[in-house]
Formats: structure tokens, C-alpha cells, sequence
């Protein structure tokens, strides 16, 4: 398993090959899944966490059902942009997969994506409990699909690029 930069990812993805995203919390991990032409982001259902092993052993046998080429992982920098215990936490998590896949990670600076993903989900009216339910999938999905645009704007800008 390598960490990547979104320019290195961006330069090891195939066509067809769908990513996933993270959005690691305490008690849940939420997961979010690229369609394969890696345009839009769609949450899915929340992971309970347990315990490192187990986790793992969830996340890589969705990996392995979705086919997933890599991770997009929510990285929770403070506002000020210095890194608190939760990076620490994140970097921890990540450093521990390694021991167990070959997919690469990136990490994705995730400053108010919980924020977007409960405005989005307050403009829908779901209810708190439901809100409660769907936050971490959602903040997941809305890290993946900053990466999925930036993905997007790296292709575009490789296509306009004269040949050297």
C-alpha cells in the first residue's frame, strides 16, 4: 500500500477503475463509491467501527465486492490548517492498512465537508435521527467527489497539454 498525492492517482488510474472514499470517525466510518467513470460520488451504508482487524477486514471485502483502485481519506485539519490528534488518528489507520492491502490511499483535506454534508442533508428534510444515520456516509461522499473534480481537472488540463 502506497500514500499517494491526487497527481500521482491521477497518473495510476486506469479507465474504468472506480475509487472510494473515507470519512474516518471514532465510532463509524463512513464510505462513499465513484461510479466508474469516475464522475459522482454515492454514499453507502456506514461501517460500524470494532475494532482495527475487524474494520479492516470490512473495508477490504467491500474493496474487493466494489473492485475499488484506491482511497480518497477525509484528513480533519484544523481551520487553521495545523493537525490535530484526529490527523494523528487518520495517518494511524492508514499506516496500519498498509500491513494488509496494496491499494493506494490520498488524503483529502476534509475542513467542512460535515458541515456541506448536513446542509445537504437539512435541504432534503431528512429527519435527525435519519441525519444522525447518514452524516458520515455523506461527509465521505463530499470528500470523494472534491477528489473526483480534481481527478476531472487534472485529465482536462493533461489532454490540453502539447506533447513535449
Amino acid at each position: 500500500m502506497t500514500v499517494l498525492t491526487i497527481e500521482k492517482l491521477a497518473a495510476t488510474l486506469q479507465p474504468g477503475q472506480a475509487i472510494a472514499g473515507l470519512d474516518l470517525g471514532t465510532k463509524t466510518i463512513g464510505l462513499s463509491m465513484s461510479d466508474l467513470g469516475r464522475r459522482f460520488s454515492t454514499p453507502r451504508p456506514v461501517i460500524k467501527r470494532e475494532k482495527f482487524t475487524i474494520d479492516a477486514e470490512v473495508l477490504l471485502s467491500f474493496a474487493d465486492k466494489e473492485k475499488v483502485a484506491a482511497f480518497v481519506i477525509g484528513l480533519p485539519m484544523n481551520m487553521d490548517g495545523s493537525a490535530g490528534p484526529r490527523v494523528q488518528a487518520t495517518r494511524a489507520f492508514v499506516r496500519n492498512m498498509e500491513q494488509k492491502t496494496a491499494l493506494p490511499f490520498v488524503y483529502w483535506d476534509e475542513r467542512l465537508s460535515t458541515v456541506a454534508a448536513e446542509r445537504a442533508l437539512l435541504e432534503m428534510d431528512v429527519s435527525r435521527a435519519k441525519r444522525a444515520e447518514r452524516i458520515d456516509s455523506a461527509a465521505a461522499s463530499f470528500i470523494l467527489q472534491g477528489a473526483l473534480d480534481r481527478l476531472s481537472l487534472l485529465g482536462r488540463a493533461a489532454l490540453e497539454e502539447p506533447d513535449a
